[in-house]
């Protein structure tokens, strides 16, 4: 007993990374074909991230996603970098292999993995993770309701403006609802559902931090529409600019970016975007639905020291005004150059140009989840009706 308590007295007093390893969670995240990086993935991570200390995150090459799903829209490269930026992940495995085997785990020294509740399957129809649950080495989150990618991609084609208001509109739900529909019906984990924002959500995902004496207070503001690599390292770019930075990330109304952007943008609504940009690590606060010009009373409010945009066009004000006009004047404004030029816009090309093969894949996708429901119900069905029979008896 003394050898023992002695040992753990000694892992505790000595500073180890493999210590967090002891309850470390391994979250294999796959980014389906299209799949844009939007807060229903943030959010499973941060479910994962509360079971245990240390998270790591396993993305997939572009070769493994291509095999089982389609091809991807974003390169591997892209995929690593936004899921390192998601404020909840320690550690990402770049290259993970696509069924999760207790030989990956036991590599990575983790003590379980986890994923949402829908299910995962292989080319052959098989659950990726049949090896790690039958190990009771497997846990669940819940899939968060209301985002995926289907309903972004027909917010895209459809060319509307009703998801921003959230209103329920036939057109728009049966439009949406024709992505992941095969001959056979809806799969309950490929379907649209509508989004609703609490409070409670805004909280699990805000960081709580107030600024402390000598940060770096810098402003940043925009649509940040369909959160990507761009805004990453935009976002990045910033926070490198102070010692002590605290970023405050101004979003603006749907009205107003539509307003200067124009179409249907912004393709998520204020609600989906403050959560999008709260994953992200390099972002302390962000102010929803913030004034499009930056003037004096917000910059005054918020203490500001730096105010900073990027290489995309700055679009004037309704009367036609700079809304960087104050900072310009107070000498507190900064162009920032990323290296990055990916845009929204681009996204929204990249998905258009490959619109028949996102629909051809998610209809596969859900004919492969309709067969396994369909497996698992007949399993039940015999499951009772052998019980029955026993009680009969």
């Amino acid at each position: 007993v003394e050898k023992l308590r002695s040992a753990v007295v000694l892992i505790v007093e000595i500073p180890s990374p493999f210590y967090y390893y002891m309850h470390c969670v391994f979250v294999f995240f796959c980014f389906h074909f299209y799949d844009m990086v939007h807060y229903g993935h943030s959010n499973q991570l941060r479910q994962a991230k509360a079971m245990g200390d240390y998270l790591i995150a396993g993305v997939h090459t572009d070769a493994e996603i291509s095999k089982h799903k389609g091809p991807p829209v974003f390169t591997q490269e892209e995929r690593y970098k936004m899921v390192r930026a998601i404020k909840w992940v320690d550690e990402i495995v770049e290259g993970a292999p696509y069924v999760t085997t207790l030989e990956t785990l036991d590599k990575h020294n983790c003590d379980f993995c986890v994923h949402g509740d829908d299910i995962t399957l292989t080319v052959d129809g098989k659950d990726t993770y049949e090896e790690v649950k039958r190990a009771g080495r497997y846990r669940e989150c819940r899939r968060t309701q209301g985002v995926s990618t289907t309903d972004l991609v027909g917010r895209m084609l459809l060319m509307t403006k009703a998801h921003h208001s959230n209103i329920d509109n036939p057109d728009y739900q049966q439009h949406t609802d024709n992505f992941g529909k095969g001959p056979k019906g809806h799969s309950p984990w490929t379907g649209v559902s509508q989004f609703l924002q609490t409070s409670q959500k805004i909280i699990q995902f805000a960081s709580g931090k107030e600024p402390q004496p000598g940060d770096t207070i810098i402003y940043v503001a925009g649509a940040f529409d369909l959160f990507h690599i761009g805004h990453v390292d935009f976002l990045e770019m910033v926070y490198k600019q102070a010692e002590r930075p605290y970023v405050i990330v101004g979003l603006h109304f749907d009205q107003e970016v539509n307003r200067y952007k124009g179409k249907n943008y912004p393709i998520m609504n204020i609600h989906e975007r403050t959560l999008s940009v709260l994953a992200c690590r390099y972002v302390s606060e962000v102010v929803i639905g913030a004034p499009y010009a930056v003037g004096k009373d917000l910059l005054d409010h918020f203490k500001v020291d730096l105010v900073c945009h990027g290489k995309t066009e700055v679009f004037p004000d309704k009367d036609e005004s700079d809304p960087y006009a104050e900072p310009k004047r107070r000498g507190i404004f900064r162009a920032i150059d990323s290296g990055n030029n990916l845009t929204t816009d681009d996204i929204v090309q990249r998905i258009i140009e490959n619109r028949l093969q996102f629909e051809a894949r998610n209809q596969k996708k859900e004919a492969k989840e309709m067969a396994v429901i369909e497996a698992m119900k007949k399993r039940d069905q015999l499951e009772q009706s052998e019980a029955a029979a026993q009680n009969a008896h």
